[in-house]
């Protein structure tokens, strides 16, 4: 592969530092571009991702899905010399209450009711 074909890609956290740029090869999935970014967050932040499935990758506005490459995705690969940002947000961890609660709160359905129609 050709060095042209690379896209140059830098992660902007929350707080507005970066990780990377690095260069990608267009055939490389969302899913492996989590993983790398996993590797190498900064151990001194707080609230880190756990697992990939914590980190969502937004490039224009968009959420790129983990089982699309960057050519799927549509990134505009063909910017001369230019250096694609996206942002990464972490999804903040449910604690043991919240996660209670979110399964209290979820509609019980009762199988005694009618479901009778009066027309």
């Amino acid at each position: 592969m050709a060095a042209q074909d690379l896209i140059e890609v830098k992660f902007r956290l929350s707080d507005g530092t970066d990780i990377g740029p690095s260069k990608y090869s267009p055939a490389v999935s969302v899913a492996s571009l989590k993983e790398k970014i996993l590797a190498q967050w900064p151990k001194d932040k707080e609230n880190g991702p756990r697992t990939m499935n914590d980190l969502k990758l937004i490039n224009a506005g968009k959420i790129l899905e983990n089982n699309r490459t960057l050519a799927e995705s549509k990134l505009p690969v063909d910017l001369p010399g230019g250096v694609i940002t996206m942002h990464v947000v972490v999804r903040p961890p449910l604690s043991e209450k919240n996660a209670d609660k979110v399964q209290n709160d979820l509609p019980k359905k009762n199988m005694n009711r009618c479901v009778c129609s009066i027309l």
